[in-house]
């Protein structure tokens, strides 16, 4: 049965994609900050967001949208704060009111990043940052609203479309000779695409199975470091013909108190998704077939 899907986001890396993935369950209506009319999806003014609810009355609502400047949130706390905690409060609430079920996206920035194994959904949160910490609040929102949800959290997210780090990584490569990358903060890059497909299987089966809602780990499988990350970059660039400035043996390795940044990260930031694996019947792909992929179609190799 084809349902309404209200996209809030539909612009960024993880909502372009879930244009296409939510594509074949119903009818989208997507929309974001510069959407014309009725369409606009102010994050800065949750009650404007309400209104937007309330007009679509929609089965499903989908928040792709966030306040993800890290570092910028350390003086603008404020702003992250409305946009990743008061706005899906609000979703939530019309959620709730329209019985519609909310989808939201989370990160691993809810932890302290302590110690080496991969956290588990119930594991004790302590984020670092601002942006985790509002990234928290708006989770806490959504659970206290007891609309029916599905949170997901990730980490290290990229795409083909807009920046991310394998393009920073090219552009500073053609550029200089030598190039540091913090080496002991430990992730998995997680394309925007396999979230949108991942969502969209999930939507599935909630929709058959609702009281599989709540909250999951998203991320690709396997793991790596920063600098693991920008040296598969560069072996693929090398392997097909991208020119570089940088050689080999320029990229060096540097800790994080080497590489100080406004905010806080956590050198921790894996996340367990056996929970989401066994729920929901999925097998995560390794990281590096994914990034390869997105290398590939942003040189159109």
């Amino acid at each position: 049965m084809s349902q309404r899907i209200l996209l809030l986001g539909m612009n960024g890396q993880v909502g372009w994609e879930l244009q296409r993935a939510l594509a074949p369950l119903g009818e989208i209506v997507a929309c974001d900050f510069d959407s014309a009319g009725d369409r606009r999806a102010d994050f800065t003014d949750p009650e404007a967001l309400r209104a937007l609810v309330w007009r679509v009355q929609p089965a499903v609502i989908v928040n792709a949208a966030a306040y993800t400047a890290v570092d910028k949130a350390e003086v603008e706390p404020e702003l992250a704060r409305v946009v990743n905690a008061a706005a899906p409060a609000v979703l939530a609430d019309e959620a709730e009111a329209c019985e519609a079920l909310l989808v939201h996206f989370s990160t691993d920035y809810v932890f302290d990043g302590s110690g080496s194994e991969a956290r588990e959904e119930d594991d004790a949160v302590g984020p670092l940052n601002v942006y985790g910490r509002t990234k928290l609040e708006g989770e806490r929102a959504i659970r206290m609203s007891g609309c029916h949800h599905l949170i997901l959290r990730t980490s290290w997210v990229y795409a083909a479309r807009g920046g991310n780090f394998a393009r920073t990584m090219l552009r500073l490569g053609a550029e200089r000779d030598t190039l540091d990358v913090v080496d002991d903060q430990v992730g998995a890059p997680t394309g925007a695409e396999l979230l949108a497909d991942v969502t969209a299987h999930a939507l599935l089966r909630l929709r058959a199975a609702p009281e599989l809602g709540g909250t999951y780990h998203c991320v690709a499988s396997g793991e790596a470091s920063w600098y693991d990350y920008a040296c598969q970059v560069f072996d693929w660039a090398r392997a097909h013909g991208v020119a570089l400035r940088l050689p080999a043996q320029g990229l060096k390795a540097v800790t994080s108190a080497e590489f100080a940044t406004p905010a806080k990260r956590p050198l921790n930031s894996r996340l367990s998704t056996r929970k989401l694996r066994d729920t929901f019947g999925l097998a995560l792909p390794m990281w590096q077939p994914g990034v390869e992929r997105m290398l590939a179609e942003v040189h159109g190799r």
